[in-house]
């Protein structure tokens, strides 16, 4: 865990963002939902929460699709170059920042892999992570 700030934004160099603070989770996600928007095995995401989150740039470039039957998914890209960029799960507080979005090193390691029961049949896992076949159990509070 880190607490600090970082910078991102997408491959044309348009839209710019930044985070401050502890960032919450790092994790990887095989559900069949971020394997088609990320076009890869795995979509690699961290979490923060919405009041550490800043758009420095390009706000008015960004386009966002919402999956009409998905309670959380999302996406959000640049119009201009269609980097994957961070989004706002509907009826949250957290933001989801693609990792690769990153301009820096975020300081803080992939924990887990989350829906690997939709892991894509020709990708070889490789790490010790600890893996769930949907959504890991909550934490009590």
């Amino acid at each position: 865990m880190t607490d600090y700030s970082v910078t991102g934004g997408c491959l044309c160099g348009e839209v710019k963002f930044k985070i401050t603070g502890h960032l919450n989770l790092f994790q990887y996600c095989h559900c069949s939902r971020c394997q088609k928007v990320t076009g890869t095995a795995f979509a690699t995401n961290l979490f923060v929460n919405e009041d550490q989150f800043e758009w420095l740039s390009g706000e008015d470039k960004l386009t966002q699709f919402k999956l009409p039957d998905a309670k959380y998914f999302s996406t959000c890209f640049c119009r201009t170059c269609g980097s994957n960029l961070p989004w706002q799960p509907t009826g949250t507080t957290r933001r989801v920042v693609p990792a690769g979005s990153l301009d820096q090193d975020p300081e803080i390691k992939p924990a887990q892999h989350i829906h690997f029961a939709s892991n894509a049949p020709w990708h070889i896992h490789n790490d010790s992570l600890p893996t769930f076949d949907e959504m890991p159990p909550r934490k009590p509070k």
